[in-house]
């Protein structure tokens, strides 16, 4: 633990030497943890600025807002909708970049019309060995990364947010709903509904960390390991069932693999690494 202290240090010394910072604030663990040490440390000189769009559910922002009311942090919400971005739509396996160019560059005209020196986001450690696109935006626009350059990963900062008492030290890990389609399939505002909807009523009935992927006319339901054979109860099976046909969906399938992040981009790899074995042939 001493080993974490260390990090938790790092990272007030870091925020405490900006003077004021903007945090790109979407509610989840570690934009919420990275607030809330903001705003510690720096008071009214910490904006947090949340994205609402048809990629973003209403539960999700719903949260945000609360939380940044309760600590009394100056909170200012945008409308970023990423599906009128050129190029967005049609789900490029760089999609992440268009979406975090044109939020960054917002962001930075915010930034700079309150004064505010710098920009952050909530990215962790554990973020930077995943296929992230929307990195090269926030190098592009100067966005740091204090949670990550301080060294904190996602266990972490759940260890150091539980310290602190946020609710959210147990929330679980949140993507933007696109993050359901595969690339190359276009991005819809019929699909988020039918994702949205799906993910609510799968959380509503207990199911704390769940995906729905759109696969055309089938969903595939990523859950832990641990939560399939609830979801394979005939009486949740039935329920499940009903509801994601009435979304509109023909085919309904669990995931025997279990919820992990990133899945979509298993694909991407498997491509990457036949083209190697071809190369190398």
């Amino acid at each position: 633990m001493s080993q974490v202290l260390e990090k938790y240090a790092k990272l007030q010394a870091s925020i405490a030497e900006t003077g004021s910072l903007l945090v790109a604030y979407s509610g989840g663990l570690d934009s919420t943890f990275l607030l809330r040490v903001a705003h510690d440390i720096l008071g009214d000189k910490v904006l947090a600025v949340t994205a609402r769009s048809s990629t973003y559910p209403e539960r999700e922002y719903n949260e945000a807002a609360a939380y940044a009311k309760a600590i009394g942090a100056r909170h200012v919400v945008i409308t970023s909708e990423e599906l009128d971005i050129p190029g967005f739509s049609e789900n490029p396996k760089d999609r992440c970049y268009y979406c975090k160019k044109e939020l960054f560059t917002k962001l930075r005209a915010i930034a700079d019309e309150h004064g505010i020196a710098r920009i952050a986001d909530g990215s962790n450690v554990d973020d930077l060995g995943d296929y992230r696109p929307g990195r090269t935006a926030a190098r592009e626009c100067a966005v740091r990364s204090p949670l990550a350059d301080a060294g904190l990963t996602k266990m972490e900062i759940r260890q150091l947010s539980k310290q602190l008492g946020l609710a959210t030290w147990d929330k679980p890990s949140f993507a933007c709903l696109s993050s359901r389609v595969p690339y190359g399939d276009r991005i819809t505002p019929d699909k988020l509904r039918m994702i949205d909807e799906a993910e609510a009523f799968l959380i509503a009935a207990g199911f704390r960390q769940v995906r729905v992927r759109h696969h055309g006319d089938t969903a595939r339901i990523e859950v832990p390991k641990q939560d399939i054979v609830r979801m394979l109860d005939d009486g949740m099976r039935s329920r499940v069932v009903e509801k994601l046909k009435g979304l509109g969906f023909a085919y309904i399938t669990i995931d025997l693999e279990g919820y992990r992040t990133g899945s979509m981009n298993e694909v991407l790899l498997r491509k990457e690494k036949s083209r190697e074995m071809t190369n190398g042939r």
